[in-house]
């Protein structure tokens, strides 16, 4: 053969072989990706990611250009890779006093690049073939893919929706855990159970019973929790944030995530932090300092600021803590007498930034499409933000793929915004029901 033949058989051979690694099959499509570029393109209102489009408090802001502008040149430098001392610092103060126990700041506390990289440090650093994951549905969509990257496999249990009393509208709290299905999926395989309270996209908050009942069986079978709890602040109606750490026989065997975007509203400033014993959190620092490395300096030293505050103010009125709950609990309502108002039915959070509705009503306007594979939910919210102007994001998206179409009448919208931003949705869907009407 000649040589130029030779050549390009080889290279083509070469090219035929996957490029990816195989841990990558499956999991490249991401829901965040599509409808960002389409709210992008298309929204007047995004009610669809979850973050906030008001600033972040006056007294954080002036600790980060504190930080940035002062006269100490090492908060532009590298800081110590697991956290910024005088944040693990004040972390460990913080939620030594909230879980009863004195922690390290140096062993118990670690800082990530936002809560989504302590869920990935998590997931790389205990979780390997033939390992299962219990993954509880709904579920915020980064928890299955991590857990394959991993080479785990995910096992979901759902939340049960039971039915509101007569005359009132859904809670978060219908959707419950049910501890017969949920000890049917822990097994020798089980390696951790991800809990998620206040649960995106729901808003539920976990009541003690289900954690309870979670604790019971993970130390039955050994199992560890990853434990979620970013929107740990932003609790309504007078429920109460429960740590599953702090339950008997958790605290060895829990990872507790938490997220400065969320405390504080900075979601952009990516500060995040895994809380839990040093026998777990060494092998999160093995995978944290072969992967980022280390956290923006000034961030941290912002933050460290604002939860220095905030230590000193807890429970008190002028806390943020206290007072951001309190706005978002007058817009969450806001937004729920919009979507009622039009047809929708809203399922009202106890907790986060986001409630959930019923699109039923609304199926003449997008009419189901037999033989198409894409859920319903996923159609209409492209629809609706085309044809309307208004993004969110379908409930579909926040299932495995074998139980997306049985949860696919619902659309998650986020709140978390200014008052003109809530009215110009409530616009909107006013416009909406008169054409709708007049139709």
């Amino acid at each position: 053969l000649p040589l130029r033949l030779i050549f390009s058989l080889s290279w083509q051979a070469k090219m035929s072989k996957p490029v990816q690694a195989q841990r990558l099959e499956g999991i490249d499509k991401n829901i965040w990706v599509e409808f960002v570029n389409l709210a992008a393109t298309y929204s007047k209102v995004n009610l669809g990611q979850g973050f906030p489009d008001f600033p972040p408090p006056d007294f954080l802001k002036e600790a980060f250009v504190r930080a940035v502008s002062g006269q100490s040149q090492a908060l532009h430098q590298y800081t110590r890779a697991f956290g910024h001392p005088p944040l693990v610092k004040v972390l460990a103060q913080f939620f030594g006093k909230l879980l009863g126990r004195d922690l390290d700041p140096m062993t118990n506390v670690m800082v990530t690049v936002g809560a989504y990289q302590a869920l990935f440090c998590c997931f790389q650093a205990f979780v390997e073939e033939g390992n299962e994951v219990i993954i509880i549905e709904p579920f915020f969509d980064c928890y299955e893919p991590m857990v394959r990257m991993a080479g785990g496999t995910p096992v979901f249990v759902p939340l049960r929706l039971k039915a509101p009393e007569a005359g009132r509208l859904m809670s978060s709290a219908d959707w419950e855990l049910d501890p017969a299905e949920l000890a049917s999926k822990f097994s020798e395989r089980t390696k951790a159970i991800v809990l998620n309270s206040p649960n995106n996209p729901l808003g539920k908050v976990f009541g003690r019973r289900e954690l309870e009942a979670v604790a019971r069986l993970c130390v039955r079978h050994g199992a560890l929790c990853f434990s979620d709890e970013v929107y740990e602040w932003l609790v309504y109606d007078g429920r109460q944030h429960l740590r599953v750490a702090s339950l008997p026989g958790m605290w060895e065997r829990t990872v507790t995530i938490g997220s400065s975007g969320k405390t504080f509203s900075v979601t952009g400033w990516k500060v995040g932090w895994a809380v839990g014993p040093d026998r777990l959190l060494r092998h999160l620092r093995t995978v944290h300092q072969n992967s980022v490395y280390h956290c923006a300096t000034a961030a941290q030293e912002a933050v460290a600021q604002g939860f220095q505050r905030e230590l000193e103010l807890y429970g008190k009125p002028e806390s943020y803590f206290m007072q951001l709950p309190r706005e978002l609990g007058q817009k969450r309502d806001s937004l729920v007498q919009s979507l009622a108002a039009v047809g929708m039915k809203p399922i009202v959070p106890e907790g986060t930034y986001f409630l959930v509705a019923d699109i039923s009503e609304f199926k003449s306007d997008v009419p189901e499409d037999p033989s198409s594979d894409e859920p319903y939910d996923s159609r209409f919210a492209k629809w609706m933000v085309k044809k309307k102007g208004l993004a969110a994001i379908p409930f579909s998206a926040f299932f495995c793929d074998a139980h997306k179409s049985s949860h696919s009448h619902f659309l998650r919208f986020c709140f978390a915004k200014e008052e003109a931003t809530l009215k110009a949705a409530n616009d909107i869907l006013q416009a909406w029901k008169r054409e709708k009407s007049s139709s």
